[in-house]
């Protein structure tokens, strides 16, 4: 007896999310030194964590062998003081990834359905094929999210619509006009999630205001992470924001101790290390400029990017992205779910990374 039998076939047939290959792994298959390999494919802030963080780590080193608190009290506070949200409102995950995968236990199942954006984060049909549900794919507009076809295209089974914004991987970003109109459109019987990750690579003007819109807007889950202005991508800590009721269901099915113990005193400092979260900012906007003069010294296009990554059209993007990977530089091809099969994904790194990535790609090229 074939055991994955035992299985329900929309389990059977998902295909596993496929991470940033790591450092340690490509110097084991080429045999290639690690300190000489730099990776600019899972969107990592290259500045690491500030001090202030990095003090709140090893402080909580000392806690280690005991269960953490398992409704993260001191970071539900510090979210409430920062966004004027009452603790009920709060959720948070093993990074937003794990938010987003409680909204699908939460709400999705067999014959209910979800709708999300042809190129969209690949957490959407993972969580939503898991649970048997049906996916509405809607096709994209200029690589990003067409939030009017994507209103039209909800049924009467439709649980959960999902937009990213920032979009990953393609960078695009839904104006707040655009968005705003679109959650009123949706009906209050459909939860909206809107997955911020990239939230704080946004110029302050285009942020959309979605935490003044919970009040007026029941069905409407906002989720953000850690992981990438913060710095703290290897200790998962993500959270959402939504109504009570909401918070509440989702809050059911999580994980007890679903954040550990590190990780919630690491978000709390990194929270109100805002000259951190701002010197990323900047530094991630040189950056950017300096990849995007590469890339148009190289002839080539670009999808242009609101968060701390770029998707750069390079032709056979399979072949280059192997031909990088000998020259000791991993980024993120995105083919396949993604249907971007001449694109790789680019993290902005540091200015010597981004000078060092641009050499190989144009070697590759070359080659």
């Amino acid at each position: 007896m074939d055991l994955s039998e035992l299985s329900p076939a929309y389990v059977r047939s998902i295909a596993p999310y496929q991470p940033g290959k790591p450092i340690s792994e490509l110097a084991r298959e080429l045999g290639l030194d690690e300190r000489k390999i730099i990776k600019l494919a899972s969107n990592e802030n290259p500045r690491g964590v500030g001090p202030r963080t990095r003090a709140a780590i090893e402080a909580a080193f000392g806690e280690i062998a005991r269960y953490p608190d398992g409704n993260g009290y001191d970071l539900k506070l510090a979210l409430s003081k920062r966004y004027g949200v009452d603790l009920s409102q709060i959720v948070l995950g093993n990074g937003s990834n794990d938010v987003l995968e409680l909204v699908a236990l939460a709400f999705l199942g067999p014959g209910l359905s979800s709708v999300y954006s042809q190129h969209a984060f690949a957490v959407y049909p993972l969580a939503t094929q898991a649970r048997g549900a049906r996916a509405i794919v809607v096709p994209a507009r200029e690589f990003g999210h067409d939030v009017e076809a994507m209103a039209g295209a909800i049924t009467h089974d439709t649980r959960v619509v999902w937009i990213a914004n920032p979009n990953n991987p393609t960078g695009t970003l839904v104006a707040s006009e655009r968005l705003e109109a679109f959650v009123r459109r949706v009906p209050e019987r459909v939860l909206i999630v809107i997955d911020e990750a990239y939230n704080e690579y946004l110029h302050a003007n285009l942020r959309s205001p979605t935490v003044a819109w919970l009040k007026r807007h029941p069905n409407l889950v906002i989720t953000r992470t850690f992981s990438k202005a913060y710095g703290l991508a290897g200790l998962r800590v993500g959270y959402a924001l939504a109504h009570p009721s909401v918070a509440d269901l989702m809050n059911r099915v999580r994980q007890p101790f679903n954040v550990n113990g590190v990780a919630l005193a690491a978000a709390v400092a990194a929270l109100n290390d805002m000259e951190f979260v701002a010197r990323s900012y900047a530094d991630n906007l040189q950056g950017m400029r300096q990849v995007e003069e590469g890339a148009r010294a190289l002839g080539l296009e670009w999808i242009p990017s609101y968060g701390n990554f770029i998707t750069i059209r390079v032709g056979r993007a399979a072949e280059i992205y192997k031909r990088l990977l000998k020259r000791g530089v991993i980024v993120r091809p995105v083919g396949g779910g993604y249907q971007l099969p001449e694109h790789l994904r680019v993290t902005i790194g540091t200015a010597e990374e981004n000078e060092r990535f641009l050499a190989a790609l144009a070697a590759s090229l070359r080659e």
